[in-house]
Formats: structure tokens, C-alpha cells, sequence
């Protein structure tokens, strides 16, 4: 319970900072406050979209080297939430949103507002930060770790490897990601 506290105190501070970071549009992208199911403001619903395909990638790492998505360690563990993959996001929140903001390649016609108050990507919005998370996923980093060049896609497959080692015990302590 008091490492899931310290995970919420760090959530907390980044999405506090969020606004400063906006350089387009300040308006339209005001962050106040996480919100979602339904997303009720343009940035809560592009962040939901992007954590939705970050999550099926963090899945699939999880999946692929045979631990279950849904017994993490800093998100409770609830039926039907696939808490490891949500731990495994924490190490890799894309700062894409804000690239897409900033760069002025999401814009507030890409939003519709729904009744209730809903508010969501359309489909030119939904093609377009689809594209930019496969661009992005292309990159090419050095992981720390393994000091190896690899695309910034394969990172929720290595990085799931390495837990899944360290939990076997032929690593002695699992290393986070961090993006530089």
C-alpha cells in the first residue's frame, strides 16, 4: 500500500506540471485533473487514447513472455484490470501527448463533445495519433540497461522480460525503464 501511495503522489505531480508543458494551445488543453470513463475535456480524451494503445502493448509484453497482466504490484489488483500492464506503463508514459499538442498535430476540431458531456477523439484525430504512436514506436533507443539500440516499441516487451527474469530469479532486482 505505500509504494501504490508514492505511485499516486508521482501520478499526482506530473499531471500537476502538465499545463506547463503545453506550448499550443493552453486553452484547449488545460489539464484540470485526470478524468475518464468518459473523458470530459480534449486532453483527458487524447491521454485515455493513448494509454488504451500503450496498454494493449503492455499487455501483449506481459502475455508474451508468460506472466498475467492482471496481477500487478502498484496498481490494485481488481477483476478484469490488467494491473501488471498498467505497472509496466509507469515506466513508459510517452510524453506523445504533448508532442502532438505542441507540434500543433491534434487540435481542438479533432475533438467532439458527446451528450453528458463526453468528450472524444473523431476519426481524423483518432488517424492521427494512431500514426504518430507507430512513428514514435519506430524510434530508435539505447536502452540503460542492456546498452542494446532497439525500437521504442519493443521497451513494454524487454522491460516485461526483465521482470519475468527477475521473478524467476536469474536477475537479482528488476531495473525500471526510465525515458530520457
Amino acid at each position: 500500500d505505500q509504494v501504490r501511495g508514492i505511485e499516486g503522489e508521482s501520478a499526482r505531480a506530473y499531471f500537476s506540471s502538465f499545463d506547463r508543458m503545453v506550448r499550443e494551445d493552453r486553452e484547449t488543453f488545460k489539464l484540470n485533473g485526470r478524468n475518464r470513463r468518459p473523458p470530459r475535456d480534449a486532453i483527458n480524451a487524447l491521454i485515455s487514447f493513448l494509454y488504451a494503445l500503450l496498454m494493449n502493448d503492455c499487455v501483449a509484453g506481459a502475455e508474451g513472455v508468460g506472466l498475467d497482466p492482471q496481477m500487478g504490484f502498484l496498481h490494485t489488483i481488481r477483476p478484469g484490470r490488467a494491473a501488471l500492464a498498467l505497472d509496466l506503463m509507469e515506466e513508459i508514459r510517452s510524453v506523445l501527448a504533448l508532442t502532438l499538442i505542441n507540434r500543433r498535430q491534434i487540435q481542438k476540431t479533432h475533438f467532439i463533445n458527446r451528450p453528458g458531456g463526453a468528450v472524444h477523439l473523431d476519426d481524423k484525430g483518432r488517424k492521427e495519433v494512431v500514426i504518430a504512436y507507430q512513428k514514435r514506436k519506430q524510434e530508435e533507443i539505447t536502452h540503460p540497461l542492456l546498452n542494446q539500440k532497439m525500437p521504442l516499441g519493443l521497451i513494454p516487451h524487454v522491460q516485461a522480460r526483465l521482470l519475468a527474469r527477475t521473478l524467476r530469479g536469474d536477475m537479482e532486482s528488476y531495473i525500471p525503464y526510465l525515458y530520457r
